[in-house]
């Protein structure tokens, strides 16, 4: 296994790299950077034979693509639901801020054309996960901006997660064949929590992330206090697609789904 934590800084153009194609995160087999935009900042990204989402984290401004635009903002992501936009090969998002943004860019290998797709906050509802189950502490909101069922052209998911505070998620332990990043935030700058991959942990922090080999388990929990959002990223396989029927649990804790606490 090659390296799967990371503590990546802004440097001094706002961008912050996670995952490229040839870094010590490559097994991701997907680019992923956060970009700190300043108010009146423009930014254009378009690649060739790569699909890309551009997803608000925070601010607000203006996405642009093909023929058309809309204007987006977002207080923070323990408030508000996203905006995303998701396009193909060869398609030009452009980004202005009409204040300070933070934005997540995410892209994939993939060759083939299809519709460009604005998801809106209404679109990508939270729901609550394992309420009730394991002591409650294992509760999170969860939503899914795009997936295989979503959007079946395009080699990667989308979603988020809320952890409530001291809760753990992806609980009960679980792997699936296909890589995963994890991107963290906290509500407090001195936030915390715990990210396992398989035997390893660490503590995740403000824009850390985790990178997940394909069949890895890889539960993780928040601190007492805080609330963790995670930015959740998945990479199809070729011929195996990540389908939410995919989640294979630990066979050494699956007794827990009768246990009563």
């Amino acid at each position: 296994m090659g390296k799967v934590f990371g503590y990546p800084e802004f440097d001094e153009k706002g961008e912050k790299i996670l995952t490229t194609y040839d870094n010590d995160y490559k097994d991701m087999k997907m680019d992923i950077r956060v970009y700190r935009m300043k108010k009146g900042e423009i930014r254009n990204f378009c690649h060739e034979g790569e699909e890309t989402a551009v997803l608000l984290l925070e601010g607000k401004g203006v996405f642009a693509w093909e023929d058309q635009k809309a204007e987006v903002s977002r207080e923070s992501v323990f408030t508000q639901r996203p905006w995303c936009v998701h396009v193909c090969t060869g398609t030009t998002v452009c980004v202005t801020a009409d204040a300070e943004m933070e934005i997540l860019v995410q892209r994939t290998k993939n060759e083939k054309e299809f519709p460009a797709k604005l998801y809106k906050p209404e679109d990508a509802p939270w729901g609550y996960s394992c309420l009730g189950k394991f002591g409650n502490v294992a509760k999170r909101r969860v939503n899914t901006i795009f997936d295989h069922d979503i959007a079946p052209w395009s080699n990667m998911v989308l979603g988020e997660v809320l952890n409530d505070r001291g809760n753990w998620s992806g609980y009960l332990p679980h792997r699936h064949p296909q890589p995963e990043t994890y991107y963290f935030k906290f509500d407090r700058p001195e936030g915390f929590g715990a990210s396992f991959v398989g035997d390893q942990v660490f503590k995740s922090v403000e824009g850390s992330f985790s990178a997940i080999p394909g069949g890895e388990l890889h539960p993780q929990a928040v601190a007492p206090g805080f609330q963790m959002y995670t930015c959740w990223m998945i990479r199809h396989i070729d011929g195996n697609p990540w389908l939410q029927t995919d989640r294979c649990e630990d066979e050494r804790y699956v007794w827990l789904h009768d246990a009563e606490f």
